[in-house]
This record gives C-alpha cells, sequence and structure tokens, in this order.
C-alpha cells in the first residue's frame, strides 16, 4: 500500500528557520526572545528553538511596531490582549455549539 508523499513540518524550528520564515534579521530575532516576546527554547548547548507558530508571530511584532508606530512593550500588551480574544472566542464556540449557557452571563 503507498501512500502520497506529505510536506513534513518539523516539530521545532532554529533560529534561521524561523528569521528566513518570517524575514528578519537573526539578530532582531534573538533581540524579540530576550524581550519575551516570541518564546523559545535553549537546548542546554545555546541554540533556540522555537514552535511552528513561531514566523507568524514574529511577523505580526514587526507590523504592530512599523505600522502602528508601537514600542516593544505596547507590542506584548497587544498581543496578550489578542491571545485573550482568541481564547474567549474560542470558548465562546464550544459553549454555543454544545448550547450551554456561558458562564460570564
Amino acid at each position: 500500500m503507498s501512500s502520497p508523499l506529505l510536506p513534513v513540518v518539523p516539530v521545532r524550528l532554529d533560529l534561521e528557520m524561523v528569521a528566513a520564515a518570517s524575514g528578519v534579521h537573526p539578530e532582531l530575532l534573538q533581540r524579540f526572545v530576550e524581550l519575551g516576546l516570541v518564546p523559545a527554547t535553549d537546548d542546554g548547548t545555546g541554540r533556540l528553538w522555537f514552535t511552528p507558530a513561531a514566523p507568524e508571530l514574529v511577523r505580526r511584532i514587526v507590523r504592530l511596531h512599523a505600522d502602528l508606530s508601537l514600542n516593544y512593550t505596547a507590542v506584548a500588551l497587544v498581543i496578550d490582549l489578542l491571545a485573550r480574544i482568541d481564547v474567549l472566542e474560542n470558548r465562546r464556540w464550544v459553549i454555543r455549539s454544545g448550547k450551554e449557557t456561558p458562564s460570564w452571563r
């Protein structure tokens, strides 16, 4: 039985992969990690690893900083608020599909 070849998405991306995918310089990405804007794990050798969602997060940070002239502290607040909104919207969708009364009402 043969299966079609599917693209393999790596479970983790290194610094250079994320920088290339998001169009930023690796040193800027390193700075985002130092500021706590982009989560990364250190493998003990000093090499940083990121989730597959990191390039989109980096692009969002760059857009917020450039388009709205926000400093990185404000960018962190906006990203946190957007994440909270996503959680609330997902919770609302689950409640509506289950026809339960939301806990916040």
